[in-house]
């Protein structure tokens, strides 16, 4: 399993993520988990046993934060679960984000069939 994973949310989103991780907690129970503030902050509340580490909120910085520590090797993981349908002012924070996980070569998920497939396989490696 996954030392470190990042997660982070749209809005229409969160509470989307918040069950995905709460499918996911056992597995999740000795990872630790940095996310975006409202997101991580929602994670926490729902999952108190886990690891989150809150970051800034998306737009006011957290997106970079994530990128810096994707850049930096500390999360092996990011799971972002993108809402598609509404625009997003922060869209240049949230590019940069998707560029630093595809260039760290990490496992990123946008989705929930795609974030079940990285917890499976990880789980079975």
């Amino acid at each position: 399993m996954y030392g470190t994973i990042g997660l982070v949310a749209h809005d229409d989103r969160k509470d989307d993520l918040v069950e995905w991780v709460s499918y996911w907690a056992e597995a999740l129970g000795a990872t630790r988990i940095y996310a975006t503030g409202t997101t991580g902050g929602r994670i926490a509340a729902a999952l108190p046993a886990l690891d989150v580490t809150l970051l800034k909120s998306g737009p006011l910085g957290g997106d970079q934060q994530l990128g810096a520590l994707i850049a930096e090797e500390r999360i092996e993981a990011l799971v972002f679960f993108v809402d598609a349908l509404s625009p997003h002012p922060h869209d240049v924070d949230v590019k940069a984000l998707i560029r630093m996980a595809t260039l760290a070569d990490i496992p990123f998920a946008c989705n929930r069939a795609t974030a079940d497939a990285i917890m499976k396989t990880a789980a079975a490696g």
